[in-house]
């Protein structure tokens, strides 16, 4: 039978975050398309935690785009530099954007995601970005997604016919880790199948000291819930 739900292009990771929008769109009554990139970086053991993911909540279609963002490099994750570890949570939304940062990468990633939502018709795109508890970087700010919503009302063949008004949804952009962690555990959200790790051993275990393994074991922490994914001995 078919579905009648709407559609929505949702970006998935396969970290904590991107999930839980995941399942965040499913609840709401959305046919969710997801969209994962293999874009060069160094912790791309993420992507196939993204396919766990989307098998699971279950997705009407999966698609894993390749671009190389290594050509230009300019971030820890797509290049030689270490990924910084052991900062204070308090110090990574500060005024000093990190290494890791990926120059322009949800820009890019939208416009792969508006992209493929004019194909299916669709005007709803889902993104985990998050202003609270994050790692100060740009692309993550609500102006942004703003900005970049008002672009993409002008960009599209269907925009300019009138046949897609885009709705950029961020459902965690104002929720701390540990908000975001209870509301996915609501919804039945496995996070074992997950990796939020910048820099992870060749078995997919989390360093437990990167930024993100940082925020995420704070959020879990905070929220009573014991991590479930493997982290490395110090």
């Amino acid at each position: 039978m078919e579905c009648t739900n709407p559609k929505a292009v949702v970006l998935l990771s396969g970290g904590l975050d991107s999930t839980t929008v995941l399942a965040i769109a499913k609840q709401q009554g959305f046919d969710p398309y997801a969209l994962t990139f293999r874009y060069g970086q160094r912790h791309d053991l993420e992507v196939e935690a993204a396919r766990r993911v989307a098998s699971s909540i279950g997705v009407a279609k999966h698609i894993v785009a390749t671009i190389d963002l290594r050509s230009f490099g300019g971030s820890a994750l797509t290049g030689d530099m270490d990924v910084p570890k052991d900062r204070k949570v308090s110090e990574q939304a500060g005024d000093d954007i990190p290494v890791t940062y990926v120059p322009a990468r949800n820009t890019i990633f939208l416009s792969f995601a508006l992209a493929w939502a004019e194909v299916l018709e669709c005007s709803d795109i889902f993104i985990g970005v998050n202003s609270v508890d994050y790692s100060g970087y740009p692309d993550c700010r609500p102006e942004f997604v703003a900005a970049y919503e008002k672009m993409a009302n002008l960009a599209t063949k269907a925009g300019v016919e009138g046949r897609q008004s885009v709705k950029i949804h961020t459902p965690l952009i104002s929720l701390s880790k540990a908000d975001i962690v209870r509301r996915g555990l609501e919804l039945g959200v496995d996070y074992s199948l997950t990796l939020t790790c910048y820099d992870p051993g060749p078995a997919g275990e989390s360093c437990g000291h990167c930024d993100a393994c940082q925020l995420r074991l704070k959020g879990f922490a905070e929220s009573g819930v014991p991590d479930p994914v493997p982290y490395r001995a110090a």
